[in-house]
């Protein structure tokens, strides 16, 4: 994380009060604490199990009372973990590189996502197009490693083009608009873009690519285990309840985040749904580790991280398979 991130963090953190640092140290320190501060992006990714947890009173059984907040992307819920403010989050791949150089533990594989995309303006045909031009991307998120990878692809770096750090919403304002020429970006926000822009055009995606770009739920690095456990196994019959109803998950998510049905099809359209016995079977045979350290790999080539770690030193596989076991 850079040093101003960390700086806010930090302040963030020293601006709490302390009630507030006592009331968080519970649901972190304490198993028998019944409130989950739980943060998410709203999309398929971030927000299905959250609602299919809440509908089938999934936290009601395990005795727990969740409280929701949306974000905008990964690295801002890691500084949330960070200060006390959540106890868990949901990231994306590109936000991977922050538990695994220590900021956050993974307690849960979510899904295999596909949904990240480098869109140009009409008339910009390929990456080699962009050199020179005004990219916006979301630092440190899944937008930012999909074009980092297309850049590695077409032989280009950073130093290629004028690469704009934006946050999301300003990404799609700002294309609409014609302020840049392209983005590191994904669904569904790219729908959002193209209908404003309806000829843009997709240069890169992660469908493309030879990798496989593992979502996933991250605790904060004080929760204790045994929370953990209780807010793993609600996660995992909520995933498995997904799997089995496709279509009534779209719903519920679609209620959750007030949008058209239509639009979160689409959106898990770019999703590739695991049930939690393949998760737990993928974790016992080393395919897990083998997706976060191709992960770990790519980041140490883009400079976020200093070396590949050991999974085991922030994926937290034995809680899972042990809680899938109960």
């Amino acid at each position: 994380m850079h040093s101003s991130r960390i700086r806010r963090a930090l302040a963030t953190a020293s601006a709490v009060t302390m009630l507030t640092l006592s009331v968080n140290a519970c649901s972190g320190d304490s198993a028998n604490d019944t409130t989950v501060d739980f943060g998410y992006i709203s999309d398929y990714n971030g927000a299905s199990l959250l609602a299919i947890a809440e509908k089938q009173g999934l936290w009601k059984k395990a005795g727990l009372t969740p409280k929701i907040k949306a974000f905008n992307n990964g690295p801002v819920q890691i500084q949330a973990l960070g200060a006390g403010d959540l106890d868990f989050g949901y990231i994306g791949p590109g936000a991977m590189w922050l538990p695994a150089s220590g900021k956050a533990k993974v307690v849960a594989i979510n899904t295999l996502a596909y949904a990240d995309r480098v869109i140009a303006q009409p008339g910009i045909d390929s990456m080699k197009d962009l050199k020179g031009k005004k990219v916006g991307v979301p630092e440190g998120t899944s937008g930012d490693m999909v074009l980092n990878y297309a850049l590695e692809q077409a032989g280009m770096t950073a130093k290629d083009i004028d690469k704009v750090q934006m946050d999301p919403a300003t990404i799609v304002s700002a294309f609409a608009s014609g302020q840049i020429d392209g983005a590191g970006i994904w669904y569904p926000l790219i729908d959002t873009v193209k209908a404003k822009v309806p000829e843009l055009r997709e240069v890169a995606s992660t469908r493309d690519l030879d990798s496989s770009f593992p979502t996933a739920f991250v605790a904060g690095n004080k929760v204790k285990p045994e929370f953990s456990s209780k807010v793993v196994k609600v996660l995992q019959e909520a995933n498995d309840w997904r799997a089995a109803h496709p279509d009534e998950a779209i719903a519920e998510t679609a209620k959750l985040l007030k949008l058209d049905t239509d639009k979160v099809k689409s959106d898990a359209s770019n999703v590739e749904i695991l049930t939690t016995a393949d998760l737990v079977a993928k974790t016992k045979d080393g395919t897990v580790d083998k997706w976060l350290n191709g992960l770990s790999d790519f980041f140490v080539r883009t400079g976020q991280l200093k070396s590949r770690p050991d999974p085991s030193s922030y994926y937290t596989g034995d809680l899972y398979t042990k809680a899938a076991a109960k």
